[in-house]
């Protein structure tokens, strides 16, 4: 197994949910983090968890996916920031519901904006420092709603749409880069329930039994396994947490 301390990991959407869990859980085993995401003041709150309970300070970074100037300058300020960065999450994505109501171009420009146009040209800005480490892993957070097959259910079309996209950039990239020392990761949930690091949840989630819904933890175990496996390895992981079907519990 590849050893995480040390490491230095940029996560997007970091301020709460997923990409906090798998912020605190990164730190907690030896990341050197930089924690992105639109709300600034949210960032900080999980920086100072992180400090508390790691002694490690995370940097901060603002930016919002569905803005191209917002992501060159996070792009920037990371690069100066960071020599090399060793791992990519791409977490930070917007949740668009299904609805009766007509969408406004805002909406479908964002949720589209910030899984594709966003995820790809922040990766693509941190590209040369990835190529500058001895072990680079990008990590894509998809979407079981991305995936063939998969029904609409509680899913707005533009975000079912946009996370078929993204699970078009972890495959795209991972061929493109196929020559290089960077591999690309998928991870796809299905819908979770937002558990964290030291919750009495977190510990009892691993007593669910099947058919219940997926948590944080799920996924955050998964990264965590995949980007510790044998450089030979790249792996695509579907989290369904259903009884037996293609994605019952839901689509996330």
């Amino acid at each position: 197994m590849i050893e995480l301390r040390g490491r230095t990991a940029v996560i997007t959407g970091a301020g709460r949910g997923l990409g906090k869990a798998l912020a605190i859980s990164l730190a907690q085993a030896g990341c050197s983090l930089v924690l992105c995401g639109r709300n600034s003041e949210a960032l900080e709150c999980v920086a100072e968890t992180i400090l508390r309970l790691t002694g490690s300070q995370p940097a901060c970074i603002a930016v919002d996916l569905a803005n191209s100037e917002s992501v060159q300058q996070a792009v920037e300020g990371i690069s100066r920031l960071q020599d090399h960065v060793d791992l990519l999450v791409n977490n930070g994505a917007m949740w668009l519901e299904a609805s009766d109501v007509p969408y406004t171009a805002e909406d479908v420009l964002g949720v589209v904006n910030s899984a594709v146009t966003g995820t790809f040209l922040f990766t693509q800005g941190l590209l040369p420092r990835l190529l500058r480490s001895s072990c680079p892993d990008i990590v894509t957070i998809g979407s079981t709603s991305g995936l063939p097959n998969a029904l609409l259910q509680n899913v707005a079309v533009p975000f079912y749409a946009a996370k078929r996209a993204q699970a078009a950039i972890a495959d795209g990239l991972q061929q493109m880069l196929s020559e290089t020392s960077i591999r690309s990761i998928a991870v796809h949930p299905t819908n979770l329930d937002d558990i964290q690091p030291g919750e009495p949840e977190w510990a009892a989630a691993v007593e669910r039994a099947k058919g219940a819904r997926g948590t944080n933890r799920d996924v955050v175990e998964a990264v965590l396994f995949a980007v510790t496996r044998p450089r030979h390895i790249t792996l695509s992981m579907v989290l369904d947490a259903g009884d037996g079907g293609l994605f019952p519990a839901g689509n996330g």
